[in-house]
């Protein structure tokens, strides 16, 4: 079957900054869409202790690229262990021949990331990129820019990218091999790996590697340099399921332990978070009844994996 919608949606975790959020980045980039706003019902205002009625989800998407932000409170901090790259093409962006606007775009991108921000890398000329700068912005969340080449293959123009540091640094082969492996309908892009002569980073690791799952792209990288982050909930991806029997599958293959997690949420072996999330939980949320709505909603915050019959049974009351 071919899947229309993006089937890995990145989730980033705000306290109450989502709405802002997304309204800032349709200021950043090119074509933004802010789409369906959802709300804290009674249930999930009891567990969550965020007031009934105020934010609980926007759906935004960057140049077609879907993200949802998620108003989960303080406890979370965001960190640059995944970051999304915004590939700059002057292909997409008008012509081969618009490559100096396509350059002005991204410069003013960086200037309004930056502002209240920290720079990573410095924008500039790299070995990998003639012009390409990692910032993270003021709400935590970090971005590469990176000038790319027309002459070459056509890029997505977001890609996450998830960099493995600490006690999974060297993992990001063995990882996306993983993740490659579990959604099937996945290839293996570009790898680059580390040289001899790059200490503290392990020759033979991966410098840059990028991966399609489904209909979506990541990348990954291994960094063995000291870094006090690592892979947390504060940002998660989440798997858009067509059927219990995805949801089944995802869980049992992406969960390092099955008999852990909350409301669709799973870690696996490497700390990189996930959301198994079927498309009917989101029909069932937004039912126009909300009492249909909040019956739903309170049978998912009791659920490890989510079962759809059970939630569709809850819906209608039974």
């Amino acid at each position: 079957m071919k899947r229309t919608r993006q089937h890995v949606v990145p989730c980033i975790w705000f306290d109450d900054q989502a709405h802002e959020a997304a309204r800032f980045y349709e200021r950043v980039f090119p074509d933004v869409a802010i789409g369906p706003i959802d709300h804290y019902d009674a249930a999930s205002s009891a567990v969550s202790g965020k007031p009934a009625g105020s934010v609980l989800t926007v759906e935004f998407s960057i140049g077609g690229f879907e993200i949802v932000a998620l108003n989960g409170g303080p406890g979370l901090t965001l960190n640059p262990s995944i970051s999304f790259m915004v590939n700059f093409d002057p292909l997409r962006l008008g012509g081969a021949d618009h490559k100096s606007e396509t350059k002005a775009k991204l410069d003013d991108a960086w200037k309004q990331l930056s502002v209240g921000g920290s720079v990573l890398m410095p924008l500039g000329e790299y070995p990998f990129c003639e012009w390409y700068g990692w910032v993270q912005d003021s709400f935590g969340v970090s971005w590469e820019l990176m000038l790319t080449d027309p002459e070459g293959d056509p890029r997505p123009f977001i890609v996450p990218s998830l960099m493995f540091t600490g006690d999974v640094c060297g993992k990001a082969e063995e990882a996306s091999e993983r993740y490659i492996s579990v959604f099937g309908d996945a290839e293996r892009g570009l790898t680059a790996r580390y040289p001899a002569g790059m200490e503290p980073d392990t020759e033979g690791t991966i410098m840059f590697t990028d991966f399609r799952l489904g209909n979506t792209w990541c990348a990954a990288m291994d960094s063995a340099q000291e870094h006090d982050f690592g892979f947390s909930e504060a940002i998660s991806l989440m798997v858009m399921c067509d059927t219990q029997a995805e949801v089944d599958r995802y869980w049992e293959a992406l969960s390092a332990d099955p008999e852990t997690g909350q409301c669709g949420w799973v870690r696996d072996a490497y700390g990189v978070s996930w959301q198994i999330v079927p498309e009917r939980l989101n029909e069932l949320l937004r039912d126009p009844d909300p009492d249909k709505a909040g019956r739903a909603m309170s049978a998912m915050l009791d659920m490890k994996k989510i079962d759809i019959a059970q939630l569709e049974r809850a819906a209608a009351g039974e």
